[in-house]
C-alpha cells in the first residue's frame, strides 16, 4: 500500500532530444504540453494510481483546458525536471500544476496546469467514484502550497 500524504509533488527528470528541439535547437513550444503529461502519468503512478489501471476500470481523464507560461528556453542535452502536484479534485474534474526547470541552473523554463474531465468508456461525463475521489484528495495541495516549490 502506498502511504499517502497531503503536498505531494512528483518530480521527474527528462534530457532533451534532438527530436524535440527546432531548427534553431530550442525546444518546440507544443513539447513542454508532453512534459505536462509526463510529470502527470508519474504522479499518479507514484500514488499508487497509474494511468492505465484508471483505464482499466472504464474511466479517462482527457485535457478540457491547458495553460503554458513559458519563461527561457531549453536546449538540446538539457535535463530538465518536471515538478507535478495536483490541486483540486471535484466531483467530475482535476486539475494539476507544473514547474518546468533546467537541472544544473535551476532555471525556471515553464509553469502551467491542466484541468481534466472525467469521463466513461462512451465518452460521457461521469463522476469520479468515491473511492478514487478520497484517494485523489489525499494528495492535494492548496493554491498557496502549491506556489512553495
Amino acid at each position: 500500500m502506498v502511504q499517502l500524504h497531503a503536498r505531494t509533488k512528483n518530480v521527474t527528470s527528462y534530457r532533451v532530444i534532438y527530436g524535440d528541439t527546432d531548427q534553431m535547437g530550442v525546444v518546440y513550444y507544443a513539447n513542454y504540453l508532453r512534459w505536462f503529461e509526463q510529470g502527470r502519468s508519474e504522479f499518479l503512478r507514484q500514488i499508487g494510481l497509474p494511468y492505465k489501471t484508471i483505464e482499466e476500470q472504464g474511466l479517462h481523464f482527457p485535457v478540457t483546458e491547458v495553460s503554458c507560461r513559458y519563461f527561457k528556453s531549453a536546449h538540446y542535452d538539457d535535463v530538465i525536471t518536471i515538478a507535478t502536484q495536483l490541486t483540486s479534485v471535484g466531483r467530475a474534474t482535476l486539475n494539476f500544476d507544473y514547474t518546468i526547470s533546467r537541472e544544473g541552473d535551476s532555471a525556471s523554463l515553464a509553469s502551467g496546469s491542466t484541468r481534466h474531465a472525467c469521463v466513461d468508456a462512451d465518452g460521457r461525463i461521469t463522476r469520479i467514484p468515491s473511492n478514487l475521489a478520497e484517494r485523489l484528495a489525499r494528495v492535494l495541495v492548496t493554491p498557496t502550497e502549491s506556489t512553495e516549490h
